[in-house]
This record gives structure tokens, sequence and C-alpha cells, in this order.
């Protein structure tokens, strides 16, 4: 198997598990709807260039952010549902081949080429 699939099959694997953290919680759904796709705006950087784009992408589309704030919620229970909102979307983006850009282009990233350019296997 190719070693993109097993990261994207592993982060369908762990967004399953956070959908099922988030109904464990009793957190309101209309909230995960209405966050899910939150970490996206950090893509206004790419109106600037692709470096700058790619830094603001990948500084909220890295684990570390919802991990940080998990942490912050054993001391504030309340922001543990947004944590897991945050790492919901990001393994959401891994799972659909989203992965962390390189400042050459939107379309490169750590997973491969994405968009109509890309190639299929």
């Amino acid at each position: 198997m190719n070693p993109t699939r097993i990261l994207r099959l592993e982060a369908l694997l762990l967004l399953a598990g956070l959908f099922v953290l988030y109904w464990w919680l009793h957190a309101s759904w209309i909230l995960f709807v209405a966050l899910i796709l939150a970490p996206d705006t950090a893509m206004l950087g790419y109106l600037r260039d692709t470096r700058i784009g790619a830094l603001c992408y990948n500084a909220f589309h890295s684990y570390v952010g919802p991990v940080l704030l998990g942490a912050a919620a054993v001391f504030s229970r309340p922001l543990l549902p947004f944590a897991v909102i945050w790492a919901a979307h990001i393994a959401m983006d891994r799972a659909l081949g989203y992965g962390l850009k390189y400042d050459d282009s939107f379309q490169h990233t750590h997973l491969g080429t994405i968009g109509r350019s890309a190639t299929r296997t």
C-alpha cells in the first residue's frame, strides 16, 4: 500500500475517533458544524504570497495547536470541545489529501500534489 494512502487512512481513523470523543463530551453539534472550517481562514495568508500563505496554513493545520489547547483544557474544561473540533478539521483535511503546504505552491503538500494537475494513484 502507498505510504500516502496509509497516512490518509490513519487520518480518517483519527477523525472517526475524534467524532466519538466529541459525542462522549456531549458538546454542541451546532458548535462543531459552525467551527469545523474555521482553521481554513489561515488560507488568507495566500493573499500576500505563497510563503506567508504556507506559513499561516501550516500553523493552523499542525496538531501542535489543538494538543496545546487540549492541555489547557485541564485547567478550563470548556476549551476541550474547541481542541477536538480543531483536531477533527486537521484530520478531515489529511484524510482528503490536503497536507501541510510547501512554500512554492498551495498544491504542493507533504501528502503529494493536490488539484487538477495532480496525478492520482
